[in-house]
């Protein structure tokens, strides 16, 4: 009877789809189709696939849908994730890896069985799969026929999403941290515990970690920190160096430590590596928390509003799956947690982002599950934590503008420290653009027009203030009324059409205009232009005053408003209850920040025919993609963006540690502390510089390349495809340029997919990211073609990256903002100094470990030989031919692959 069950739950064929070709299975008979017929077999017939965006892509037919062998994994198993390859469907189901290609469509439908047979076992995620299963039926989800006779109905009602979830409770406030020395001989105890018993000492290891302990001593300057700028070579094992002490000094001073990386994957491999402070889980969960923006979590408000109809068609199926997720999630971090990075991507545009509070419309207390938000309860746990794994971005924004106040860390880890000045830049920097208009306006008005969703406007958020307090309501009504002024829906439309409505969108009609006029150039490929706000014409000065006081009479009645609900707090009316409070303090909270957003609008208008400020550098642009406009205005940034950090985040700390591999990369120690704040504080840095242990001369070398031309497309295309063959896949190729990213994979993924060499790419293949990386690592045959987020966050050790290729020196791009600091930083010295610490970082994701070995191509017979010491000392740099090059690549792999790892590269 199960059989027959399961022949009539699969009687869909399968669908492969890769560069090499494309195969169908169906009843016992697999064949080799043409891509017309593969698209008609999947129009006619639902099919049974693995990652239909990714296979829709190959197909040409971005309509493809089916079930989803993703989908139905991400149902049965929320929470966990797989590599989405069919070897990583192999791993997960416990069947064999198919041989090749052709093999894989038969392979998708064993797959599909055994994961049909998960119910009928000692299923974990059973809990609330019945329930959500009701309703992804009504919205006919392709996989809920087979599974809704697997999935038995629960003899008791489930404990579904809304139920199920914990809720934090209101802890008493933290003392202050005790003022606590170290002994190095304690530090060192420390750090052997988390390496292990029978650990073999490091002495570089042991050597960072006392150094790092001396951010942790007691501060003896007012808004003076101590700081430690450490530079710690790759292999010297810096995080658990760091670990020691932080955890040690979190125990005894009873304080949380912080510590920052760059990227949201650096976060996850940081949380990995935390399990040694605290094996037991229950007691990491407590000691440590990861904190990131509000816009990466789950607003479970959001999430009850899809489910009840606010999401149709795909959307509501990717919420049904979200909620199956978040009934599972450690933190219900959206992006970089738990759930997998593929599954938002197999749903295209389809709402993952509205699950999230993008807006800043959160009603905090007011919301029904306040009680269990996921935001909240990371803000509360970090309060209590020992170790706060937090990001770059999100220490900076929560310095300058969080509410936990009472609860500021006093002592900081930056790791990956040369990252400092760009999230810096990006934080403090100032846009009075179309898009960041229009969703102020949005946020203040409302839907307007044919916009849909739970949004509300500012005046139905506080409808209860405008009733009962005079001055309040008429402070709402003036922001509504001056809101009028802000870009609205179809202002991009209008500019192109010469015919702006209101003064801001005159604005920035102005600003493309004069843009235009100064910055288009002949050939235009359509990207971005830009041009510096010096000498404005007459019709952008004659715009930019009636802008000004548009945001004026904005700004006002926002700051009354801000003020007078302080107030209305203050007094706490008969009238206002827990909903009411919470509305309120929510818009407190929100406009705060929005206010100092449009008052550092009113100081960049200010600068327009006026004297300039030499902290900043302003400029006009129009940001364009393949032709196509999609936002134009104003920006500032600061010259040295490292100041605001240094006051906001640096000054008010006891002791901050700012760390990296290539923390001097370009240049020099004074460089490095120019480029994390450390020259706007009174009390000098403490320096510390430990080499790698890594023997760099014997596992790598550099080859640089002297015959491919630049800009030829065709032959840069021909050199990585050589390339990549000769290393039998394991290579990382950069590019500088996504367009030219683009065209070489275009060129080379079917010849190289034809050699069993998978190519994946970065802003090609519809994967985010992290899984992109994923994949990669799990399959040493595989290649990954990407731009700086690869050059920079990546960690493959072993065989899966044996060979990084970049397709030319990676000078900074010549914008307006680097002109400026071009011409500040000492010219032609400061671009050295950018491309020395590129070089640097890309060269470093080449060996992660001792028995690492591999080759470092650069694709540029102009490379500087004053250049040429970003690489370690001692490692070979030859230069020759693509011929020589790839004879090169093809002799080193293959000894290695006689000889096995740790193999030394021929001489």
């Amino acid at each position: 009877m199960r059989t027959c069950i399961l022949v009539s739950a699969l009687h869909y064929p399968a669908l492969h789809a890769s560069h090499s070709g494309i195969w169908v299975s169906e009843r016992g008979v697999t064949r080799e189709v043409s891509r017309g017929e593969a698209i008609r077999l999947a129009a006619d017939t639902p099919v049974i696939l693995l990652n239909a965006a990714l296979v829709g892509q190959r197909l040409g037919y971005a309509d493809l849908s089916g079930l989803d062998l993703l989908e139905l994994f991400a149902f049965l198993h929320p929470a966990r994730f797989m590599v989405p390859t069919p070897k990583g469907l192999a791993a997960v189901t416990g069947l064999d890896m198919p041989a090749d290609d052709a093999h894989v469509a038969p392979f998708l439908l064993a797959a599909a069985e055994r994961l049909l047979d998960v119910p009928a076992g000692d299923w974990r995620e059973r809990d609330g799969a019945w329930t959500a299963l009701q309703s992804l039926t009504r919205l006919r989800w392709a996989w809920a026929p087979p599974l809704g006779s697997r999935v038995a109905k629960p003899s008791s009602q489930e404990r579904w999403l809304f139920t199920r979830l914990p809720e934090w409770s209101e802890a008493p406030p933290r003392p202050a941290p005790r003022t606590v020395t170290m002994p190095e001989g304690a530090v060192l105890d420390r750090l052997e515990e988390l390496t292990g018993e029978g650990a073999e000492p490091r002495a570089g290891q042991q050597r960072f970690a006392a150094a790092a302990s001396a951010a942790f001593a007691p501060r003896t300057l007012r808004d003076s920190p101590n700081l430690m700028l450490a530079e710690a070579g790759t292999g010297i094992g810096k995080t658990l160096g760091y670990l020691a002490p932080a955890s040690l000094w979190a125990e005894a001073a009873g304080g949380a430590v912080w510590i920052s990386t760059y990227t949201k994957a650096l976060q996850r491999q940081l949380g990995a590596e935390t399990r040694r402070v605290y094996p037991d889980e229950a007691v990491r969960r407590e000691r440590v928390v990861t904190r990131k923006g509000r816009e990466n979590y789950l607003c479970l408000l959001n999430l009850e509003d899809a489910l009840q109809g606010g999401f149709a068609g795909r959307a509501a199926v990717l919420a049904q799956l979200v909620a199956r997720w978040a009934a599972y999630s450690a933190d219900g971090d959206m992006v970089g947690g738990d759930l997998p990075g593929w599954l938002p991507t197999l749903f295209r545009r389809n709402g993952s982002t509205a699950l999230t509070d993008r807006r800043g419309e959160c009603v905090y207390a007011g919301c029904p599950h306040y009680r269990k938000c996921f935001i909240e309860r990371a803000a509360r746990a970090s309060a209590e934590a020992d170790l706060v794994i937090a990001n770059h971005a999100f220490v900076m924004v929560n310095a300058a503008r969080g509410r936990e106040t009472a609860t500021r860390p006093t002592r900081y880890v930056f790791d990956e420290g040369h990252h400092l000045f760009d999230a810096a830049d990006a934080m403090f920097g100032v846009a009075l653009t179309g898009a960041e208009t229009i969703e102020l306006r949005r946020w203040i008005v409302g839907p307007e027009g044919t916009s849909r969703g739970r949004r509300r406007g500012l005046q139905a958020r506080l409808s209860d203030l405008a009733s009962y307090d005079e001055q309040g309501g008429a402070a709402v009504a003036d922001i509504v009324a001056a809101a009028g002024a802000l870009a609205a829906d179809g202002w991009l439309g209008r500019l192109g059409e010469g015919a702006p409505f209101g003064p801001v969108e005159k604005l920035l009609a102005a600003v493309r205009g004069l843009t235009y006029a100064r910055a288009e150039q002949p050939g235009d490929a359509g990207y971005a232009l830009e041009t510096e706000l010096a000498e404005p014409s007459p019709e952008l000065i004659e715009a930019a005053a009636p802008a000004a006081a548009a945001l004026d009479a904005l700004v006002r009645p926002m700051v009354a408003l801000g003020k007078r609900l302080e107030t209305v707090l203050a007094d706490a009316p008969d009238w206002m209850d827990a909903p009411a409070r919470a509305r309120i303090e929510g818009a407190i909270a929100s406009l705060g920040w929005r206010a100092e957003t449009v008052a550092a609008w009113l100081a960049l208008l200010s600068r327009i025919g006026g004297p300039a400020d030499p902290a900043f550098v302003d400029w006009l642009a129009v940001d364009r993609a393949e032709g196509r406009e999609y936002d134009i205005g104003l920006h500032r940034r600061w010259l040295d963006p490292t100041k605001p950090f240094a006051e906001t985040v640096l000054k008010p700390a006891h002791g901050a540690l700012v760390t990296s591999a290539t923390l001097t990369a370009g240049g020099d120690w004074a460089t490095a502390e120019a480029r994390v704040g450390a020259t706007h504080l009174l009390r000098p840095a403490d320096r510390f510089e430990v080499a790698s242990p890594f023997d760099y001369a014997s596992h790598a070398e550099v080859l640089i390349v002297t015959d491919v031309k630049r800009g030829d497309v065709p032959q840069l295309a021909n050199a990585y495809a050589r390339l990549i063959e000769a290393a039998g896949g394991g290579t990382l190729g950069l590019f500088t340029a996504i367009r030219r990213l683009r065209a070489v994979h275009a060129r080379v993924a079917d010849r190289l997919a034809r050699e069993g060499l998978p190519l994946h790419a970065q802003h090609v293949d519809p994967i985010d990211t992290g899984t992109l990386v994923d994949i990669f690592r799990d399959d040493p045959h595989a290649s990954l073609l990407g731009t700086d987020a690869l050059r920079d966050g990546v960690d493959v050790p072993g065989d899966s990256l044996r060979l990084v290729v970049m397709e030319g020196v990676p000078w900074p791009k010549p914008t307006v903002l680097h002109a400026a600091r071009r011409l500040a930083g000492g010219g032609s010295a400061y671009d050295d100094r950018i491309v020395r610490a590129r070089l640097a970082q890309a060269f470093g994701r080449l060996i992660r470990r001792q028995d690492d070995a591999g080759a470092f191509v650069l694709l540029s017979a102009a490379m500087p030989s004053r250049l040429l010491d970003a690489f370690p000392p001692g490692v070979p740099i030859r230069r020759l031919t693509l011929d020589e090059a790839a004879a090169r690549v093809a002799e080193r792999l293959s000894t290695r692959a006689r000889i096995g790892h740790g193999a030394h590269l021929p001489a």
